[in-house]
């Protein structure tokens, strides 16, 4: 197949025209025109919306050629731009971080439904990653909270994440092996393990950039459910909740899991209306 050919780097249409190029060369991604845009938008060090409203005000930068080529290597985009939206804020991402996903979101609506008419004080997030779900939390509530993670990479992402949002002196945190090392309460768990079966195939953005360690959990992807489920009840603040995320067709086992620790366990719904995060909370006094 003749590739599309390459569009003239200025004049009117020219950004118009490398978007449409870059997009149809895309065509492995599943949001191929978008992934362009935000290519764009990153090279000309523009928001997104500017480049849509009046694509004509600029010229193609240099620079766009080689981040188009970056990603034909399937690279994910939010490693080469740097930065990753989600639910309010912004996050820095890169090698050695697990990109932030908007299904994760449904950890923080199920969070606020718990939490309807008041707010947690403590926080802990199991796995933080870049911080994703802590600062998350901390754009919501006027908290204090704990992000856990064994790569040092997610953890400097975490803290910088932190200080760039001003959160640093909400935040904290630490090295280690899930709750291993954590004493105490929190009146808000949240976590985001690994859940994908080691025999599972993904795509090569995943499988060949992000870290293995935050994807693969065992033969079943459940290893890491295990070691939580033991770990949670001691954790849970009286009134509080653990709310952790789940691949699509794990309900039933994750909840007999936590269900064997004596948790009660609601199941909620991410935006596509699968099966994504469990809701574990004590059961009432009697």
């Amino acid at each position: 197949m003749t590739p599309p050919p390459i569009p003239p780097a200025s004049g009117s249409g020219a950004v118009s025209a490398a978007l449409a190029t870059a997009a149809a060369r895309f065509a492995f991604s599943a949001t191929p025109r978008l992934d362009a845009e935000l290519l764009m938008a990153h090279a000309l060090g523009v928001e997104r919306n500017a480049i849509l409203l009046d694509p004509d005000r600029y010229a193609v930068p240099d620079t766009f050629a080689a981040l188009v080529e970056r990603r034909l290597r399937h690279e994910p985009i939010a490693y080469i731009t740097g930065t990753r939206g989600f639910w309010s804020i912004d996050l820095a991402v890169g090698p050695g971080a697990l990109v932030p996903r908007a299904d994760s979101e449904t950890l923080l609506i199920a969070a606020q439904a718990h939490f309807a008419g008041r707010a947690p004080a403590t926080i802990l997030d199991l796995g933080t990653g870049p911080g994703t779900l802590l600062l998350a939390a901390l754009d919501e509530w006027p908290a204090v909270g704990l992000g856990v993670d064994y790569s040092p990479q997610a953890l400097a992402y975490a803290r910088a994440n932190a200080a760039t949002l001003g959160m640093a002196d909400r935040t904290h945190f630490i090295r280690g092996s899930w709750a291993s090392a954590i004493v105490g309460q929190f009146d808000l768990i949240l976590a985001n393990p690994p859940y994908i079966a080691t025999d599972e195939r993904l795509a090569p953005e995943v499988h060949d950039h992000e870290p293995h360690a935050a994807l693969f959990a065992g033969a079943d992807g459940l290893d890491d459910y295990r070691i939580l489920a033991e770990q949670l009840p001691a954790l849970i603040a009286p009134g509080g909740a653990a709310v952790i995320e789940i691949g699509s067709t794990q309900a039933a086992p994750v909840t007999a899991l936590l269900q064997a620790q004596g948790l009660q366990v609601a199941l909620h719904h991410d935006y596509g209306g699968n099966a994504r995060a469990l809701v574990a909370t004590h059961a009432p006094a009697t």
